[in-house]
């Protein structure tokens, strides 16, 4: 899934938040649709009911929670090594 930008609605290319959800939601129905060993993955932060609803963003097929934290990990270890780690890291 990819967020939706709320703030770039209004622009003529993006159809109305309920034609949005009807074409790209992804709900319980689509989410059977998956693969038996498919996930549900999200950046964040979510618009609920817009691009996913609540029941496949907290069921059990979802990994969200992990994908975030694990985007936070990574982005203070690449800040970390790009700010002045300096054991041993080419420059």
């Amino acid at each position: 899934m990819l967020r939706v930008q709320r703030e770039r609605m209004n622009a003529a290319f993006f159809p109305s938040t309920q034609e949005y959800t009807r074409r790209y939601g992804l709900d319980a129905s689509r989410a059977k649709l998956l693969s038996p060993h498919g996930i549900v993955m999200h950046p964040g932060p979510m618009n609920r009911g817009l691009e996913i609803s609540s029941e496949v963003a907290d069921g059990d097929r979802s990994v969200i929670v992990e994908q975030v934290s694990n985007g936070v990990s990574v982005r203070m270890a690449v800040l970390y090594l790009m700010l002045g780690s300096n054991d041993g890291v080419a420059e």
